[in-house]
């Protein structure tokens, strides 16, 4: 726990929020302006449109969540196990291995990685804890703060790029960038939309580019995990070279390497946690802040940054089952079809125009053009609510892993069965049958 934060922060003490986003807020400590308190809401967000959702018990399982996960980031002993499962996989290559245990690991196998996360409070008394989970454990996570620059936007000869230079003159801010870390390729990925995009030629390309031994396919593991990067404070998340991300980071190449490391080693340490129940990790995404040469993981880790599946036995095939916020945008893509399309053509325009995506959707809302946005069925988000309960009952070892292996498996099944309920089971097993 930072030396200079009250041990108690009574809940309502904070005050109304300094910010309201779409699946969380954020509030000043009182008298206390480096530190902000984050409270996880119930609202879901997909495909960049803000909270068009809310599931029951989400805010505090994603809180646990957070606060359990960060604290294994904290920990040596968490490093220790990366190291012996990085040891253990032999698919890596010894060159690839190396480079990865090398420095970064190094230095947190010593003292464990830093991150923003400073504690939770407890719901009742107000307690601040920085290890261990309170005896009331609550929607509050308390973070230090680091400055938050938008790059604005600048009309060059009619093409709108975005100004990156602010970046290169700090040395305390939140890295510009999401990086994803992928262990596999979905049914849903990004970088497999992309590919099947390309033609031969460019696919080659982007395979090397990506670290791939062959053709990319969905629902493929990777004999070592891949990492892509993506625009962070630009209107909408923007794919970008590692040439263009290390320009637009401000970091030096080796603090950039180091993020990138810091991100791979992250995602074996989220991997370990959920395979004790039964669940595969296929990508998740991190983010960053640098402080002088310091580094620290950032923001949330929670079912909202990462992609864990199952599988369940229907018709005779094998059902991928996502126990993460896929489900919700496969469940958009399946159940509201049009509604989806409506928002990719949404993006295109916003693309073109060089407006806020938001801005364009809504008002094609309102004017008729793009379908509204639909209600999602109410058993659908009971269901979504018990598969992150199921996890929290995980983080805070209140199940035995066998029994939460069984549970999570036949939260699955409910969720195939409401799929055969709405006529959609085939749409579903094209989109996630093996």
């Amino acid at each position: 726990m930072s030396s200079d934060l009250p041990s108690q922060l009574p809940l309502q003490s904070l005050g109304e929020p300094i910010y309201r986003g779409s699946v969380q807020n954020l509030y000043v400590v009182p008298d206390h302006p480096n530190y902000i308190v984050c409270e996880t809401t119930e609202a879901g967000s997909v495909f960049d449109v803000g909270s068009i959702f809310r599931i029951d018990g989400n805010d505090l399982n994603r809180a646990i969540f957070r606060h359990a996960m960060y604290g294994r980031l904290a920990n040596p002993q968490t490093w220790k196990r990366v190291e012996s499962a990085l040891l253990k996989t032999s698919t890596l290559g010894e060159t690839w291995r190396s480079q990865l245990m090398d420095g970064t690991l190094e230095a947190m196998l010593e003292s464990g990685a830093q991150t923003h996360h400073v504690g939770m409070l407890d719901s009742v008394t107000g307690e601040l804890h920085s290890s261990g989970m309170p005896l009331h454990p609550s929607c509050y996570n308390v973070v230090r703060r680091f400055p938050v620059m938008k790059p604005p936007q600048r009309n060059v000869m009619g093409n709108f790029v975005f100004d990156y230079a602010q970046f290169h003159q700090s040395g305390t801010y939140v890295v510009p960038l999401e990086y994803i870390v992928r262990f596999g390729v979905t049914s849903g990925s990004s970088i497999l939309r992309k590919y099947e995009a390309l033609g031969e030629k460019e696919r080659r390309s982007y395979e090397l580019e990506l670290g791939l031994n062959g053709p990319m396919s969905a629902w493929q593991m990777l004999d070592r995990p891949i990492y892509d990067l993506t625009s962070k404070y630009e209107p909408e998340d923007r794919p970008v070279t590692k040439q263009e991300a290390l320009l637009m980071s401000g970091l030096s190449s080796q603090s950039f390497l180091s993020t990138i490391k810091m991100a791979l080693l992250g995602a074996w340490a989220v991997r370990e946690l959920l395979e004790e129940i039964g669940l595969q990790l296929w990508d998740l995404k991190w983010e960053f802040a640098v402080d002088g040469d310091d580094l620290f993981f950032v923001d949330t880790i929670d079912a909202d940054s990462f992609r864990a599946t199952g599988t369940v036995e229907v018709e005779g095939r094998r059902l991928i089952i996502h126990y993460n916020k896929q489900a919700m945008r496969d469940y958009y893509r399946v159940i509201c079809a049009d509604w989806y399309a409506g928002v990719n053509a949404a993006k295109q325009e916003a693309a073109k125009t060089g407006l806020p995506f938001k801005e364009v959707l809504r008002s094609g809302q309102v004017a008729g053009k793009y379908p509204q946005t639909p209600e999602v069925a109410p058993e659908f988000l009971t269901l979504q609510a018990k598969k992150t309960a199921l996890i929290k009952q995980h983080v805070l070892g209140e199940m035995q892993a066998d029994a939460l292996r069984l549970s999570l498996e036949q939260a699955g099944k409910e969720e195939a069965e409401f799929y055969r309920g709405q006529g959609k089971l085939d749409e579903l097993l094209t989109l996630n049958g093996l």
